[in-house]
């Protein structure tokens, strides 16, 4: 992950990221990608899944944050799976199509964008030519999983 895309998740379901680079055309050291301003940029904050589907309560307990990398080589598809806990994906890099099983509704996903992902709902990544790298947020508990498989 480079700096330029350094991300970071806020508790609850606000998720926010604070990028620590910007235009570095003005910059007086040619060795460094900051320039001499701190700014933050909100990529997201929503209280529902990229298909309108507003989230559920978080539950009871013991939080947890995780965070995953996940490569999908070009031409993939990843299985069909739900995920029991409020999650966001990032792309680093490439590109990916989101499906929802139940009805096919599909959304693309590009590098530089957040995903405000679906929560027990069945869904899949697919990649195209390019193939695609995420960053996945998850804000679950230490009880549940991350992913389940869905047939």
């Amino acid at each position: 992950m480079t700096r330029k895309n350094l991300l970071g998740i806020a508790s609850g379901i606000v998720i926010s990221v604070l990028p620590l680079s910007c235009d570095n055309s003005s910059s007086d050291n040619h060795n460094s990608e900051y320039s001499d301003k701190i700014e933050s940029v909100s990529l997201l904050k929503t209280t529902k899944s990229w298909d309108g589907t507003v989230y559920p309560a978080y539950p009871d307990g013991q939080p947890e944050i995780s965070v995953l990398k996940i490569s999908v080589p070009p031409h993939k598809a990843l299985d069909w799976h739900k995920h029991p806990v409020i999650n966001a994906a990032y792309v680093e890099k490439g590109e990916i199509q989101i499906e929802r099983k139940e009805d096919g509704k599909t959304q693309w996903v590009k590098q530089g964008q957040v995903l405000p992902e679906m929560v027990n709902a069945a869904h899949r990544g697919k990649t195209g030519d390019q193939g695609a790298t995420l960053i996945v947020f998850y804000s679950g508990s230490p009880d549940l999983p991350l992913s389940e498989p869905v047939h």
